[in-house]
């Protein structure tokens, strides 16, 4: 039973590889009776057969799934050689050229999201990525020979949007970045230029992941921000953990200690902390007050 005839131009080295990586792939399965090649002028086929003529259909959907996966690296090689560059300029044209360097790897791993996924950002690349394999997948069966030539010709046009997509979401996340990069940047630079109110800083945190702010002594520093501001609402966490920053801005501390950090919700306060104050920044997990917060006991008491 014939399950698929390929052909492609024999000048396209990474295309050879990546046949030969399926080939090697289907060497060993047991319902793959063998794969024939031949050469047509400047036209090289392949051509696989099953030895079983009531193939199930679980097996040719696994034979098209990863015949599909070849062609979208091929199409993401291609994207990545012939249409990037272009795209970048034309839509981020206020990038900057060691910006655009720093862009292109991330671009071609989220494109073969074939890491681990760190984030929504890579949960999205590789829900774009299996809907355009979905979308070779129906070509696949749609049809008993694939020209990759032709495929690339008068597919990738149309696949190229969801590729761009990927791109698009690649880039908002380095802006994103960029920006908080730069905001670390500003607050360190307040942090240098004044001197410090308070010598040390106790960051607690509860089971519940609320916060207490103290000074060495036990004063509620955020308690104070607050009466000083009486018509401002801190009712969200957000608002609070905006607070604590500030908090932790005004006062500049020689020292911050902060507590039973594994309690923490939002693990990007904690990581903000450390990279404004640095090595002023000490964690604890074991004092006495520590021992109160995982006892479920007033702290500082």
């Amino acid at each position: 039973m014939l399950l698929l005839t390929i052909a492609y131009n024999r000048s396209m080295e990474y295309i050879i590889e990546e046949i030969e990586d399926m080939k090697r792939s289907f060497k060993d399965k047991k319902n793959i009776l063998g794969i024939s090649e031949s050469i047509i002028e400047d036209s090289h086929l392949v051509k696989f057969f099953s030895s079983d003529d009531n193939l199930s259909d679980s097996s040719i959907k696994a034979f098209n799934l990863n015949v599909a996966n070849m062609l979208y690296k091929i199409v993401t090689i291609e994207f990545c050689k012939k249409e990037m560059n272009a795209f970048l300029a034309e839509t981020y044209f206020f990038l900057q050229n060691d910006e655009i360097k720093q862009i292109k790897p991330k671009i071609q791993e989220a494109l073969l999201s074939e890491g681990t996924i760190l984030g929504p950002n890579m949960v999205y690349c590789i829900n774009r990525k299996n809907k355009i394999i979905d979308k070779i997948t129906r070509c696949i069966e749609e049809n008993n020979e694939i020209n990759v030539s032709g495929f690339l010709t008068f597919r990738t046009k149309e696949l190229n949007s969801d590729l761009e997509c990927i791109v698009d979401k690649v880039v908002e996340e380095y802006m994103v970045d960029k920006e908080y990069n730069e905001f670390i940047k500003l607050l360190k630079y307040f942090v240098d230029v004044q001197e410090s109110k308070v010598d040390e800083v106790h960051i607690l945190i509860e089971k519940n992941g609320s916060y207490n702010l103290r000074d060495e002594e036990g004063n509620d520093l955020v308690g104070n921000m607050m009466t000083e501001l009486p018509d401002v609402k801190f009712d969200s966490k957000e608002n609070q953990e905006e607070l604590i920053i500030s908090a932790m801005i005004t006062n500049a501390p020689k020292k911050i200690i902060i507590h039973c950090s594994g309690n923490c919700k939002n693990k990007e306060l904690i990581g903000t902390i450390s990279k404004v104050f640095v090595d002023r920044v000490h964690y604890c997990d074991n004092c006495v007050e520590c021992e109160k917060i995982k006892k479920g006991l007033a702290v500082f008491e």
